[in-house]
């Protein structure tokens, strides 16, 4: 019975960082090209991305490209080429979100649904499916029992981001950068409205919150719901990143790989989806690397603590306390084994809960004392310019130079494990290779064989020159002499035949892997789930329109990026509820009297300068809503566009 297979998808934001994904223990690793990605400052070259393949091909990796935005009519033609120069460059797969170019003559790479697909019902899934996507990024906001409905009612990969920022709205359903600045989330240029601070007050102008990021969530971390994601039926799990750095693709990847390990070493019937072992000279640890402190979103149920309120920044971790302030210099207590470097990133919150940085110039131990450590910082800034800091005060580290410096070095090699057999032919000699994956390879030596004069020095020296693999991707799991006598053999001709064995072994690697296949979309056409799309669907292309009229939907308004009315609409729809999050959901508040107890289903309102956005609350899918309108400023931009760009799509009837 063939074993389950996992994949631990890294992300990367070029191709060096790609690699090193690979090195760190990435069964695949998704990275953009030079456009059409939904990380508009993370485009890679073709050629870059194509070292990337043959980097991760040979430990049978994948590399997935994001073509994930969505397209106007006079692109359409510009992403077929590309698709068509990815597949060239030896690209496993493309990850969409834009049905039109499966209108398109593409060549026959495997597509994938990208997260901005919305993925939330097993019917949807099941579309996807039927319409020939071969793996599917399923929304953030599913909990286990969902995953399992999704499960049910498919047969393909099911992907689930696992670590990383969290976008506040469900994926593809954000307009509120597209409103205010005329740059479309959907075509990877978000503003990250989302990360603001805002005043929530009441439809009868109360404050709620003052200043709060009410939509900033904290960062995803799945590190204890992995067994469970598994046993909901997730087969991919996704790191998200593409604008991380090196620092943070290294650690985060070397931490699930051994999480996932774990399990695979107590459930044989799964396996991983690439080859090799990879050796890590750090200890993984999710909290060094920028994030907003974690939460596992909805996985096991909505809660309350899901936001990173007081601020969208690395608040870090507690190390200890200011015990005296100096002229130029503060005087920090710690425990005894914490060791500050020049360079540190430190913080505190000051008395409004908003974070304070304090970057170290130079640190000096002042000493161990009654077991801890006390140390002497000289900030980069003026003690003047740090509001708020006082004797007392907690300070946190958010940045450890110690670490980065770490892992600025070389910091994993993966290796594939390898069982090397010497034998004796007629005219010499045979090495025989078999890999963790069962291809075999052989290179012969023909030689004159003499016995060696001193037997076991001569086997000793055979089996050192044939276990030098140290410049290869293979290690010597075993090495046997299956030999009549040791025969005395020059290293160098033994070296030669260990590296014509391993090219051989390499070869027989590359060859057997084999390109993932295009699913064949379902013959009819299955009809869509509904008959009438929104802008919600973010169609902007007349293909896309023809791919939904195709499969039976009778109604197809174009896409938001496409509208030129200014009318008010929902910006941005998310799981994340402000009234839940503060306390003010009718359900929590029933019985209570103030200003809490009488927030009902009215709406709230967020402000920030000028901006003012309206929640409204669906409570039968328990959903929020933040409306808003076009700026009249994106208005007049759009008019002017559509005079230079006459292929725009605007029909809103197949």
């Amino acid at each position: 019975m063939q074993a389950h297979q996992l994949e631990l998808l890294a992300p990367a934001r070029d191709a060096d960082i790609g690699i090193e994904a690979i090195n760190h223990g990435a069964d695949a690793v998704y990275i953009g090209g030079p456009g059409f990605g939904a990380r508009k400052a993370a485009d890679n070259d073709v050629a870059d991305i194509a070292r990337l393949v043959d980097y991760a091909h040979r430990f049978h990796a994948r590399i997935h490209v994001t073509l994930n935005t969505i397209l106007r009519d006079d692109e359409l033609e510009p992403a077929r080429r590309l698709a068509h120069q990815l597949y060239d460059a030896g690209v496993d797969s493309l990850i969409i979100q834009d049905m039109g170019l499966l209108e398109l003559d593409l060549p026959p790479i495997q597509l994938h649904a990208s997260t901005q697909c919305d993925i939330r019902t097993p019917e949807k899934a099941r579309f996807l499916q039927d319409a020939g996507l071969s793996q599917l990024v399923l929304a953030r906001e599913l909990d286990l029992a969902q995953i399992q409905a999704i499960r049910a009612a498919t047969s393909v990969p099911l992907e689930f981001f696992i670590h990383g920022a969290l976008c506040v709205a469900y994926s593809g359903q954000c307009y509120i950068s597209e409103a205010h600045t005329g740059r479309s989330a959907n075509r990877g240029e978000c503003n990250q409205a989302c990360r603001l601070p805002y005043q929530v007050t009441d439809a009868q102008g109360r404050i709620v919150a003052h200043d709060k990021h009410v939509l900033s969530m904290k960062d995803n971390d799945q590190s204890a719901n992995l067994a469970a994601l598994i046993d909901a039926g997730i087969q991919s799990f996704k790191i998200e990143g593409r604008y991380k750095d090196m620092g943070y693709v290294k650690n985060i990847t070397a931490h699930y790989r051994r999480l996932l390990d774990g399990i695979l070493e107590g459930r044989p019937e799964l396996a991983r989806a690439s080859s090799g072992r990879s050796r890590f000279s750090f200890t993984p640890d999710p909290a060094q690397n920028f994030n907003r402190d974690a939460t596992d979103y909805f996985v096991q149920g909505r809660k309350e603590d899901i936001g990173a309120f007081d601020s969208p920044k690395n608040p870090g971790r507690p190390i200890g306390w200011v015990v005296k302030i100096n002229k130029d210099s503060v005087d920090i207590e710690t425990d005894a084994d914490t060791l500050l470097n020049n360079g540190d990133g430190l913080c505190y919150f000051d008395l409004h809960r908003e974070l304070v940085g304090m970057a170290i110039n130079t640190a000096e131990k002042l000493g161990p004392s009654n077991g801890v450590g006390r140390w002497r910082v000289v900030p980069k800034d003026p003690i003047a310019e740090l509001r708020h800091l006082r004797a007392g005060t907690e300070i946190n580290r958010n940045r450890d130079m110690s670490w980065v410096r770490g892992l600025d070095r070389k910091s994993a090699e993966r290796r594939i494990g390898v069982w090397m057999r010497l034998f004796d032919t007629a005219d010499g000699l045979a090495l025989d290779l078999t890999d963790e994956d069962g291809h075999t390879a052989t290179a012969t030596l023909a030689i004159n064989k003499e016995p060696a004069r001193d037997a076991a020095r001569a086997e000793s020296s055979l089996r050192e020159n044939l276990g030098k693999l140290g410049t290869t991707l293979f290690d010597a799991v075993e090495i046997v002499l299956d030999l009549g006598q040791p025969w005395f053999v020059p290293a160098s001709l033994v070296n030669q035949l260990r590296r014509e064995g391993i090219e051989a072994l390499e070869a027989m690697r590359k060859a057997a892997l084999q390109r993932l296949p295009r699913a064949v979309p379902a013959h009819p056409p299955v009809p869509y789930p509904q008959e009438h799309l929104s802008y919600l669907a973010n169609v902007f292309n007349h293909k896309a329109r023809d791919f939904y009229a195709r499969h039976g939907v009778k109604l197809i308004e174009a896409a938001f990026e496409a509208h030129e009315e200014e009318g008010e609409v929902s910006l941005m729809i998310t799981k994340h509820c402000v009234r839940y999050s503060l306390s003010l959901c009718p359900k929590q508040t029933r019985g209570v009297t103030g200003v809490h107890g009488t927030i009902k289903a009215e709406p709230l309102w967020l402000m920030n300068g000028s901006e003012k956005l309206k929640l409204t609350f669906d409570c039968k899918p328990c959903e929020m809503h933040v409306v808003g309108k076009l700026k009249r400023g994106v208005v007049q931009a759009r008019a002017r566009e559509a005079q230079t760009v006459p292929l725009r799509f605007y029909k809103t009837r197949p």
